[in-house]
């Protein structure tokens, strides 16, 4: 079967930057829905009409992964807000910012704590590879039929690169 838009493919990867640095590996494959909100746009326009065990390298700019990076997105908030128990690198949804915090910052954004200062906070809004050329490394290891479930919910449940709230020390991408 041909990858095509409203599928689902099993993937594997090795992510770098332009250096050469791995930032992330995914050894054992994990299905993602062509179509949906799973995978960046440029990486499903590449993936359209292989099928399994094809392999692409492919080369992103900032605007097509994670974008620019924004300084617009770093917010210097009081400390007292936060927890006492706050760690550099734990994030917090924008809809769960402690109340008090700037009124300016997207609710809909997920903010890591970038650091910590005696009196002051910095949260970060931008993605943590924003800003990035990223190099990736993609194998097929599978295609099938996406079913009307994952149609409908847009995702064959997980996202690339989709961050969500972590404990402090969880450096996975995925």
């Amino acid at each position: 079967m041909e990858i095509t838009e409203q599928c689902v493919v099993a993937l594997t990867w090795v992510l770098k930057d332009t250096l050469g640095d791995e930032l992330d590996v995914l050894d054992d494959p994990v299905e993602f829905l062509v179509g949906g909100d799973d995978l960046l746009a440029r990486i499903e326009e590449a993936l359209q009409g292989h099928g399994v065990g094809a392999e692409l390298a492919l080369h992103l700019e900032p605007e097509d992964a994670f974008g620019d990076y924004q300084d617009k997105l770093l917010f210097l908030e009081p400390r007292q807000l936060f927890p006492a128990d706050i760690e550099e690198g734990m994030t917090f949804d924008g809809t769960a910012l402690p109340q008090g915090v700037n009124p300016e910052a997207p609710r809909d954004a997920l903010y890591t704590v970038a650091q910590i200062y005696p009196e002051h906070v910095v949260l970060d809004g931008n993605h943590p590879l924003a800003g990035i050329a990223l190099r990736l490394q993609l194998k097929v290891h599978g295609v099938r039929e996406a079913t009307e479930e994952e149609i409908g919910r847009g995702t064959a449940g997980t996202g690339f690169f989709r961050i969500q709230p972590q404990a402090p020390g969880n450096e996975l991408l995925h």
